[in-house]
Parts: structure tokens; C-alpha cells; sequence
């Protein structure tokens, strides 16, 4: 019989408790529920004799609990499928996890996964703008938002609260003519960074704030569903973090884990992210309805492991303009 335990489920039963041994596979994710439902049940249709249990939180909560799992000798989790690459690059140089050469591999570009196979990217969430339909300016660039149309209009995620916010702030700090001088105009016009990326949907959906910087799928699905919303991919180009998928080194079921790997990176399970509504990560898919084409998005880089160098004082440096939210 298929097992799928929610994350409700196992707060309920002890602070997330799993055996070991009550899954062929477990899996840690910071998926949405609904999309962490979607995605296992979808393995577990393609490999029946394979059952899952799965657990959801935010990736900082995740990290935390497999950081303590491993200091206490004791890793429940097989496979990881959360935020960015920059966690799990942290994890392949604390040696954390299992090289794997996935053969689906030879359908991603090679700036989205691991060279020796430690991970791989899954789908692309992008940050970029969106505005209330009453808005008085409609921004196309990221630059809009210091305008003086945006003052005291604009709000974004915390860096502190959201792995998204961080990986945008690295990457817009490596732009010409953004950089961490971008969030001091920002903040010198009266932005306010605060909390998550759900956080910013509402405030801007409700009317409280003009402006937001926000991962895409968000006020998309929102529109979708009638709210007053719209979202832009800036001129510049836009940050992403691409949710990929590794392997715990101390897997006791790396077979197992292996063919999850193939399977959310194969055209079948890519499938699935774009149903729940994902921009792909695998070349030649198709892109969710109300996203522009793929090859029209600009996506600007992000290196890993310099990232993860200055991860630290990239916090600081935040906190330095906006304070400790």
C-alpha cells in the first residue's frame, strides 16, 4: 500500500518523526503540500514497488532539521528536493551528499546542475516584479521601483526569511548598474523587506503596497484566479533559483533515490512541474499558461559556490540597509 505521510501528519505525530525503515524512500522538500503530493505521487505511479514518505517545510526549517538528524548520527532523509543551489552546494562540500550521474542530465544546459553530479535543477522560479492593476506605473524594469511614482509603494522578502530573496539580492548585486546600491535607492525610497514571498502576494493583491519583488509563479496563478494583479520579467533580467534535487550521502536507499532523481528530471516528471504550473528546467518543454516564451525570459547568473562564499556577508550587507527582518 502507497504511503504518503503530509508534514501535518507527522508534526502531529512528534516534531516529524519517521522510522528509517517506514519507506522504501524519504524524501525532504520544500515544495508546497500540494505540490509535494503531486510530485511523489507521480513517482510512485512510474515506480510502483517504491513507496515515499515525504516531508514539507521552508528550506532554512528543512536544513535545520536534517543539520540536527546528522549531528546526532541519525539522517532520515534519502533525497533532498528543495530551494536553491546554493544549499546544496553548502552540503556537497561538507560532503554531505552522493555523486550521482543522472543520464537525464544530457537534457539540461550545464549551468544547471552539478558537474560531478551532486545535484541537479528541477525547475526555474523566477523573481521578478508584480504590481496591483491600479497601480499609477506600470514598472519593465527594476529600476522603476526608485522611482518617485513607487515611494513608499514597494515591498519584498527578507533575504533572512526566504532563500528566493537571497539568491535575488546575490544576483542583482552582481549586475552593472544594480548592485547593493539598487537596495539602498530601494530602502531610501521607502521599500520595506519583511518576511516571505506569500507575505509580498498579499500585500500587493489586497492593495497595501503597488509594488512587489516576488517568485513569478505566485501573482500568475493569482491573476489566473481573478486577483487584480500582474506580473513582469524586468528588462534586466530576472534571479532564479531552480529547486534541484541531491542525494544524501548517507541514503540507505540510494537505488531508490537514484530513480527519483531520473524521474523529476525526465520529460515525464517535468511534465508534472509544468502542470502545477513551473517554468522547466529540461530543454524543449513547454512553459506554464501566462508565462512569456522560455527563450524571452532573461535569466541572470548565479555561481554557486561564490555565492555560498558570501552568503554571510551578503546578509550583513543586507541587514546593514534594511535591518533584522
Amino acid at each position: 500500500m502507497k504511503t504518503i505521510v503530509s508534514a501535518a501528519a507527522l508534526l502531529a505525530a512528534g516534531l516529524f518523526a519517521i522510522p528509517a525503515s517506514a519507506a522504501n524512500l524519504v524524501l525532504y522538500t520544500s515544495q508546497p503540500n500540494e505540490d509535494a503530493q503531486a510530485t511523489v505521487d507521480g513517482f510512485m505511479a512510474a515506480n510502483a514497488d517504491i513507496k515515499v514518505d515525504w516531508v514539507r517545510d521552508g528550506t532554512p526549517k528543512i536544513m535545520a532539521k536534517l543539520q540536527a538528524e546528522i549531528q546526532a548520527g541519525n539522517p532520515v532523509a534519502d533525497v533532498l528536493l528543495i530551494a536553491d543551489m546554493v544549499t546544496l552546494e553548502r552540503l556537497k562540500e561538507e560532503g554531505k551528499l552522493l555523486a550521482y550521474k543522472s543520464p537525464e542530465a544530457a537534457q539540461y544546459d550545464a549551468t544547471l546542475y552539478d558537474a560531478d553530479g551532486y545535484y541537479y535543477s528541477t525547475k526555474l522560479i523566477t523573481t521578478g516584479i508584480m504590481y496591483n492593476t491600479s497601480a499609477g506605473m506600470k514598472p519593465t524594469s527594476w529600476k522603476d521601483l526608485t522611482k518617485p511614482e513607487a515611494k513608499g509603494l514597494v515591498t519584498m522578502p527578507s533575504p533572512l526569511a526566504s532563500g528566493a530573496a537571497l539568491i535575488h539580492g546575490q544576483t542583482l548585486a552582481a549586475v552593472p548598474g544594480l548592485g547593493w546600491d539598487f537596495y539602498k535607492s530601494l530602502q531610501a525610497n521607502g521599500a520595506i523587506a519583511a518576511g516571505g514571498n506569500g507575505a509580498v502576494l498579499k500585500s500587493v493583491a489586497s492593495g497595501e503596497k503597488a509594488y512587489g519583488m516576488v517568485v513569478d509563479y505566485l501573482p500568475i496563478r493569482e491573476k489566473a484566479k481573478g486577483a487584480p494583479v500582474e506580473f513582469v520579467f524586468p528588462s534586466e533580467g530576472v534571479s532564479a533559483v531552480t529547486e534541484p534535487v541531491g542525494i544524501l550521502a548517507s541514503s540507505k536507499n540510494a537505488e531508490a533515490a537514484k530513480k527519483f532523481v531520473d524521474y523529476v528530471l525526465s520529460e515525464k516528471g517535468q511534465e508534472g512541474f509544468l502542470k502545477l504550473g513551473y517554468i522547466p528546467a529540461r530543454n524543449g518543454m513547454k512553459v506554464p499558461e501566462g508565462f512569456p516564451a522560455r527563450d524571452t525570459i532573461k535569466v541572470l547568473p548565479v555561481n554557486a559556490a561564490e555565492a555560498l562564499k558570501n552568503t554571510d556577508q551578503d546578509l550583513k550587507t543586507f541587514s546593514g540597509i534594511y535591518g533584522s527582518n
